[in-house]
């Protein structure tokens, strides 16, 4: 069987037909309600990631029981730090589970 080696690439790079569409915050978590309780959250327990500690990066807010869960929006026993790796990683967790018709906590 002969090489093809020597033959030029017949297909390139193709260019990106859909983009993902940019993520837009929900209107809430710019309210003033939920940027005073997440100052008052850090002021109390550091500005770490509750998973795994202090980190380099962001510490977000991130609802244990989801909204789209029944979660209060804005009941401090409801909300975790999380570094953006640790909430990223939780949300895709409840998203899936959601898709299988379950609904997980934490």
């Amino acid at each position: 069987m002969g090489r093809l080696s020597g033959l030029p690439p017949m297909i390139g790079t193709l260019p990106a037909l859909v983009q993902p569409a940019p993520k837009i915050a929900d209107p809430f978590y710019l309210s003033p309600e939920w940027r005073r309780l997440m100052a008052d959250i850090k002021r109390h327990r550091g500005n770490a990631c509750e998973d795994v500690g202090p980190h380099a990066g962001r510490i977000m807010g991130d609802h244990i029981v989801e909204v789209k869960d029944g979660g209060a929006r804005l009941d401090p026993s409801n909300i975790m730090l999380r570094c953006t790796a640790c909430h990223n990683r939780k949300t895709h967790r409840e998203k899936a589970a959601r898709a299988r018709g379950q609904r997980g906590v934490g």
